[in-house]
């Protein structure tokens, strides 16, 4: 075959790798591919870790008890869940989102899916691709399973130990120095700190969510830049010394973002707006260091907040509603002037002027408390009635008004009784309405409302509907989030 008769066999061939070429997306040839480091611990084990250390999390630090604020973090991460790339997804995994009430500029993930974000983060961005940055940095630590990848590198700890001391790693300051010198085995929390390594695969699959998310990844370059504007220099604030630079941050980013398409690009900057101007309203929040300093961060514990002056003007139930749910148990839609007051076993919703402390006790006087008690008995009436007489031993004014009612509560059967009651910080006569249902494990689900005796028909109609918007969540069936949300 002489040249000219293989030129032409060349050029058709030429022709055609070059339109393979063009039509191949350009994504599969250029896009990095992580290789997630060794790792003796199962994905099953990463969630029982980070549940572990998100109990230890919440009673460190403080929640935004604000659904706005809260849903939207939801949002932008639920988005950025639903984009991690198949070949990183583990199906244990559960991503869930809350806000820290904090005024550092920090955020962290646990392993599993538990993901906390600092109010100090969201009002530092300039942008929610600046948020979405840092949330999907943190996503991608938690899908390539780095916090365990760390531990496997300790073989003489235990699982019991590690996820204290991964807590303390990713919160930083105070709390983290708390809870590491707690563990059992001692593991110091600069051990888990991420390794430049991590941080650069985190980095590269953070910009490959987001470009699938819709968000440009240069925005976790330009949040990089806001952490270390506001914290004063390279040095910056906490998140910098966990997320050490591993060098060449900003060029190898951009070299990735080359190389990914933007899908559906996110335009409206409505919300981020909306709720940058809603925290900014607020009281200042506290640093870690702070709320550390004086001690217990979440008002659990049956305190409520020390703001509330019960005995001042109580509001009508408002006739707009918001949605709370409280962790994987249940949802309930309350007036919207009604404030969320956490304690040892139960939620309380009431409004300003109707809860407090008084005698060292946290007392309300209009509103709703919900909550569970354990029981072995397995008959909603029988149950109902043990509830009844111990609500009666701890209160000797508390007195049966009604008998039993069959009701709805959350849409199972249910049972609802009358009691009354003469307020102990006011001197009202006041109706305590009971209404309760079995969970499925057989422990007893209860609301009890409470209004002054000459208020009370002006809060029934709120009571009930309440009691009717509860949604139970024991059967491991929790639905979308965001789907199930609701408004009255």
């Amino acid at each position: 075959m002489n040249g000219i008769e293989r030129s032409r066999v060349h050029k058709p061939l030429t022709w055609l790798i070059a339109i393979w070429l063009s039509i191949i997306p350009v994504t599969a040839l250029a896009q990095t591919h992580i290789t997630p480091p060794s790792n003796k611990y199962s994905p099953s084990q990463d969630v029982e870790l980070g549940r572990q250390a998100a109990v230890e999390a919440e009673k460190q630090l403080p929640l935004l008890r604000d659904e706005e604020t809260t849903y939207y973090v939801e949002r932008i991460g639920r988005r950025l869940a639903d984009s991690i790339p198949a070949e990183y997804r583990h199906p244990e995994f559960r991503y869930t989102f809350k806000v820290v009430d904090a005024s550092d500029i920090n955020a962290f993930a646990l392993p599993g899916g538990p993901m906390y974000v600092n109010r100090g983060m969201i009002q530092a961005a300039h942008s929610e691709g600046e948020v979405a940055g840092v949330m999907a940095h943190e996503m991608s630590h938690v899908a390539l399973r780095h916090g365990t990848a760390q531990a496997t590198k300790a073989e003489k700890y235990q699982i019991g130990a590690i996820a204290g001391a991964i807590l303390g790693a990713v919160i930083g300051g105070n709390a983290g120095s708390i809870i590491s010198q707690g563990s059992q085995f001692g593991l110091g929390a600069a051990f888990l700190r991420f390794s430049r390594e991590y941080e650069k695969q985190a980095d590269i699959l953070g910009a490959q969510i987001m470009a699938r998310a819709g968000y440009d990844p240069m925005d976790l370059v330009n949040m990089f830049k806001t952490i270390e504007r506001q914290g004063g220099g390279s040095g910056g604030p906490q998140w910098l010394s966990d997320h050490p630079n591993p060098g060449n941050r900003e060029a190898y980013i951009a070299q990735e973002a080359r190389y990914l398409q933007v899908t559906n690009p996110i335009r409206d900057t409505r919300d981020f707006a909306s709720v940058q101007s809603r925290l900014r309203g607020m009281p200042p929040a506290r640093s870690t260091e702070q709320i550390m300093r004086g001690g217990q961060g979440n008002p659990r514990g049956g305190q409520y907040p020390s703001s509330g002056q019960v005995g001042g003007r109580v509001e009508h139930p408002s006739s707009r509603y918001r949605t709370y749910r409280e962790g994987n148990l249940f949802e309930v839609s309350v007036p919207e002037n009604w404030r969320e007051l956490a304690g040892n076993d139960s939620v309380t919703f009431a409004p300003d002027g109707a809860y407090g402390q008084t005698g060292g006790q946290s007392v309300f006087t209009h509103g709703v408390q919900i909550g569970v008690t354990r029981n072995e008995i397995h008959d909603l009436r029988q149950a109902t009635d043990e509830f009844i007489q111990s609500l009666m031993q701890g209160n000797s004014r508390l007195r049966q008004q009604s008998g039993y009612q069959r009701g709805n509560v959350g849409g199972r059967e249910g049972l609802a009784v009358s009691l009354n009651n003469v307020s102990e910080v006011n001197g009202r006569p006041e109706i305590v309405a009971v209404y309760t249902t079995l969970m499925s494990d057989g422990n007893l689900f209860y609301v009890i409302a409470v209004a002054p005796r000459d208020e009370f028909g002006s809060y029934q109609g709120a009571f009930q509907r309440v009691t009717r918007s509860i949604q139970i969540y024991d059967s491991g069936e929790i639905p979308d989030y965001g789907r199930s949300r609701r408004r009255g």
